[in-house]
């Protein structure tokens, strides 16, 4: 047949083993979901730069990372073989998602595992900070003996104010709850309140309110520099700041002027604008040597028990994406899911979001004398995904007349 110059027609023939390239150390919990299905596993333990990335991706299909590997749109438009990407991790904004929808590629990400993961590191963190436990630790280390109780504090009686409040705010709130504090919290989008949580209508109404404020946002041009120096000046003196979230987030040198001049009690920062691709050594931060301050490398979710999840989550997701062509989960696509289908072919089609679409391959199904058992299309703005199942005998057929139509982008056979 004659492909359109744009589409991408993975290369992955009929009963070849798909290749899962896994990078930054994914939990081998993955590998259990892969295991009996028809995949070839490749690992490499740390993350890949852009021309690495292109070269490694020749004849895979599938691309599992975590928070450190860069998906441009250069790597996605040079890796012709690859069907979904998955991040070992809740944010995804390391993978360019316009154009992996645009190029018909899914990326799936794991937005529950590591919650708890993350909420029980806020609830010790508050802790820490209200007992300046850091600073006593360090002394004690270095053989000084000052034992003090001035500006140390239960947390109980006191509010946190939570900013976020999905998964991760959530639970953070009814930990913090039984641990007998009050909850605020505010989120741009309406949320159901948990237990005795209360919502506020505004963050400046958050600062001013809380002894404790979390951060649980994601990285958008939104929540770029969110708390900056207004921010934290609104905020009551004495009061704590802590952000597991995004390094974007928080204005670094403003925070550190406010902890400086004493209007912070003290911060726990787990997140920067910039962190190392590894591990490493001459990290600098503005932060560093300040009274009180927690500084930690982005271990919010890291646990064994979070990576594990995660290497399920994410694993079940691609998988369960190749073997059925479901995109349930999928942060940047049209959501769609049949069950699997035992006696016929299933194509699987994404194409450009145009008028006539569903038309062109309803005619070409009927000019084939095809018989289809079932058919579900998905849209969202800029793409189309359908799926169809029907009998082997005119499968190939359909599958080809439909990948050669102008707005096809991608178009495969599975079974």
């Amino acid at each position: 047949m004659t492909t359109p110059t744009h589409a991408r027609m993975p290369s992955q023939p009929s009963g070849v083993p798909f290749n899962v390239l896994l990078l930054e150390a994914v939990h081998s919990s993955a590998d259990d979901i892969f295991a009996d299905r028809a995949v070839r596993i490749e690992r490499k333990s740390g993350a890949l730069k852009d021309d690495e990335l292109v070269r490694a991706l020749e004849g895979v299909h599938l691309l599992g990372i975590r928070s450190k590997t860069q998906v441009t749109e250069r790597v996605l438009a040079a890796a012709k073989d690859l069907l979904a990407v998955g991040c070992f991790c809740i944010g995804t904004n390391q993978v360019d998602l316009v154009a992996a929808n645009r190029l018909g590629i899914p990326v799936f990400n794991a937005p529950f595992s590591n919650t708890r993961s993350v909420a029980e590191l806020i609830i010790g963190e508050m802790v820490v900070l209200a007992r300046q436990l850091g600073d006593r630790s360090r002394e004690v280390h270095a053989g000084a003996w000052r034992k003090v109780s001035g500006g140390c504090f239960e947390v109980r009686g006191k509010t946190l104010g939570i900013v976020g409040y999905g998964h991760i705010g959530q639970q953070l709130g009814v930990l913090a709850e039984a641990m007998g504090m009050r909850v605020v919290f505010h989120d741009i989008v309406p949320k159901l309140p948990m237990g005795n949580n209360r919502a506020l209508s505004t963050l400046r109404e958050l600062l001013e309110t809380a002894h404790f404020v979390s951060l649980h946002v994601p990285a958008t041009p939104e929540t770029r520099d969110l708390v900056g120096a207004e921010e934290l000046a609104a905020m009551r003196p004495g009061s704590y700041l802590l952000n597991a979230a995004r390094g974007s987030v928080v204005t670094i040198p403003a925070l550190a002027a406010a902890l400086a001049k004493g209007h912070l009690g003290g911060a726990a920062i787990d997140v920067y604008p910039e962190e190392p691709e590894g591990n490493s050594d001459g990290f600098r931060t503005d932060l560093a040597g300040l009274p009180n301050v927690l500084l930690t490398p982005h271990i919010g979710g890291s646990t064994e028990e979070a990576q594990e999840a995660i290497g399920r989550e994410v694993g079940y997701k691609l998988a369960k994406f190749v073997t059925t062509g479901a995109t349930t989960g999928a942060v940047n696509f049209p959501e769609v899911e049949l069950p699997p289908q035992k006696d016929g072919h299933r194509i699987l089609n994404v194409h450009r979001n145009v008028p006539g679409v569903l038309r062109d391959v309803n005619r070409i199904v009927s000019d084939l004398n095809a018989n289809i058992d079932s058919q579900v299309l998905a849209t969202d703005a800029q793409i189309g995904y359908l799926i169809v199942d029907m009998h082997h005998d005119v499968s190939t057929e359909v599958s080809r007349a439909i990948g050669a139509l102008e707005t096809s982008i991608r178009t495969r056979v599975l079974y």
